[in-house]
């Protein structure tokens, strides 16, 4: 001690002292593993010591081959034996040991002590050499376990991270955006200033019902995303003024789709039909299988998807219709859809299928005996967004009756998710539907930032499915233009809504 401090070893002697440190446990450790009690001290050592030093090898050892032993049995079933042989050797070692332990505290002479001696160092060495033989290959095989389970909670903890970003993206596109319903309320703010402006139930025009004219149904509450469909399909059309467009939506959202509408008339003198399902009583009945199984909560966007199954009951007057979802956009005429010869068949829709991806067993439980004995699992699913719909034909083959009867087996969800409305459909139009040609309906922009430009170019018409909406902030932005060119941005409300345009 000098000045109140410590001595303290340098560097040179601390690194000096932990290498003696090190060699002193090295030296410790093999002579545990490897040692036996040589020949020489066996001669001059007293009887007592060496039975001692035999005594505590067969304990030492006993206490490895049971830790070999278990860890044996942690690894595949191939170490089975090996773990019988580990444990049956631990125990006749600990035994032997016990008796070692017994005799030294006796007066035996040495001469009876040889004997137990020598099998000891017998047993020692044949365990020293079992434990030798498997330690290279445990030490393999633990590596491998511990790699394999490495993968395997990575890939869990991958799994986790999708599944979250599934769900977030999926809450992301189902919520109804801020600006989508500052879009709706501005609209209803409108019309309540100046009521008398916006009819109530205009007059509807004859073009409404004629079966010459080509016509189209859109369900949706979005009046953005309509306008959008509207306006698109308008511009591509030849003759613009054969073209009938059916919005139904929800009863609280009629107001606004009405005042856009007013306010910025359909474009090129294309017809729109504004209507609410509240129009059709009979998608109120009690006893509707659809009505009993939809969420009460989320009754209004249920029962916009399952308007589809309805169209014969919807519009009586309409030989052919053409689905379109609300977030597509028509690059080309439409008119030939009504030339297209769908065979007899009720639907012609764009088949998704590749390989063995998109068949039904991707959406029906074929565990289900009712849904072996009526379906294909190799059958090709096709898409919604862009479908040619034969109403004659629908009526003819009671496809909306068709719908009930699944609906109704399918009451405890046990045939397929009952939230999958596409299901619904592969069932009802099962060896019901024509495939279109590819070009009529390409998809994926909602999801897919890998299409082809020249797929996109020649389509007749682009879906945005998936969550990545193309009015949403998370919308994928090589797309995004190919659908806000048709937004009309003269509409005020859009910049005080804050849309992204």
């Amino acid at each position: 001690m000098a000045g109140g401090r410590a001595f303290r070893p340098s560097a040179p002697r601390r690194a000096a002292f932990a290498a003696l440190l090190t060699l002193l446990l090295l030296a410790a450790l093999s002579f545990l593993l490897s040692s036996t009690p040589a020949s020489s001290a066996r001669s001059s050592s007293p009887p007592s010591a060496r039975l001692a030093a035999v005594r505590r090898h067969a304990a030492d050892h006993a206490a490895v081959l049971a830790a070999y032993a278990a860890h044996a049995r942690k690894l595949k079933e191939a170490s089975a034996a090996q773990s019988l042989s580990f444990s049956t050797l631990s125990s006749d070692l600990s035994a032997l040991s016990a008796r070692l332990a017994s005799h030294l505290s006796s007066s035996l002479p040495e001469d009876a002590l040889r004997p137990l001696e020598k099998e000891a160092r017998e047993r020692i060495k044949f365990a020293r050499a079992l434990a030798a033989d498997a330690k290279e290959g445990f030490d393999t095989q633990s590596k491998i376990q511990k790699l394999s389970d490495t993968v395997f909670a990575v890939g869990e903890q991958l799994s986790r991270a999708r599944r979250a970003g599934r769900m977030s993206s999926r809450i992301a596109a189902d919520s109804t955006p801020k600006s989508l319903h500052c879009l709706a309320m501005r609209l209803l703010e409108a019309r309540l200033a100046n009521p008398s402006a916006f009819a109530d139930d205009p007059d509807p025009s004859p073009e409404f019902d004629d079966p010459a004219l080509y016509h189209y149904a859109i369900f949706s509450d979005n009046v953005l995303a309509v306008s959008v469909v509207v306006a698109s399909a308008a511009r591509a059309a030849a003759d613009p003024s054969r073209h009938v467009f059916h919005v139904v939506t929800a009863p609280m959202y009629l107001p606004a789709f009405r005042v856009w509408f007013a306010r910025r008339p359909p474009p090129l003198g294309v017809h729109v039909q504004l209507l609410a399902y509240s129009d059709f009583p009979f998608l109120n009945a009690t006893n509707s299988p659809v009505v009993r199984q939809i969420d009460a909560g989320n009754r209004d966007v249920e029962l916009l998807d399952y308007l589809r199954f309805y169209l014969p009951d919807m519009f009586p007057s309409l030989r052919r219709v053409v689905l379109l979802e609300d977030d597509v956009v028509v690059q080309k005429d439409l008119a030939a859809l009504w030339q297209v010869d769908l065979d007899g068949k009720v639907n012609g829709a764009v088949e998704t299928c590749f390989g063995g991806f998109r068949r039904y067993r991707k959406y029906l439980n074929f565990t289900q005996p009712i849904v072996r004995d009526r379906f294909n699992p190799s059958a090709c699913a096709w898409a919604y967004g862009v479908n040619v719909f034969d109403l004659e034909t629908w009526r003819r083959d009671g496809c909306t009756e068709l719908f009930h009867q699944y609906m109704e087996m399918n009451e405890d969800g046990e045939l397929w998710d009952p939230t999958s409305i596409l299901t619904a459909g592969l069932m009802s139009f099962y060896g019901n539907t024509k495939p279109l040609d590819k070009s009529w309906h390409v998809m994926g922009l909602g999801y897919n930032p890998s299409i082809s430009p020249e797929a996109i170019r020649s389509a007749a018409v682009i879906h945005f499915d998936g969550n990545m909406k193309p009015w949403l902030d998370v919308a994928l932005n090589q797309y995004k233009a190919l659908w806000t060119k048709y937004v009309d941005t003269e509409v005020e409300f859009l910049t005080l809504c804050n849309f992204g345009l």
